[in-house]
């Protein structure tokens, strides 16, 4: 028989077990890892660009690709929410 502490030790790295794989499954869901933009350098910055061009498309401009991706994320969210106003 496992001893209490234990028992506690295993439930706290189950609850951290499930929390990963939650974030995990969150981020999975981001318009950067769906929609797939293209991710290039733009002068000192970077660029994610869904489309054809910015004035078509989506784009998120950023300092590394991380941010980039990250700004890309909001802008579609506010195409969506400007769409449905």
């Amino acid at each position: 028989m496992l001893s209490e502490q234990t028992q506690l030790n295993i439930a706290h790295e189950h609850m951290e077990m499930r929390q990963a794989f939650q974030e995990t499954q969150y981020a999975q869901q981001a318009p950067h890892v769906l929609m797939r933009p293209k991710v290039y350098p733009d002068g000192d910055h970077w660029c994610a660009l869904y489309g054809i061009n910015l004035q078509e498309g989506v784009a998120g401009f950023g300092k590394t690709p991380e941010g980039a991706c990250s700004d890309f994320d909001h802008n579609w969210y506010q195409q969506i929410v400007s769409e449905n106003n």
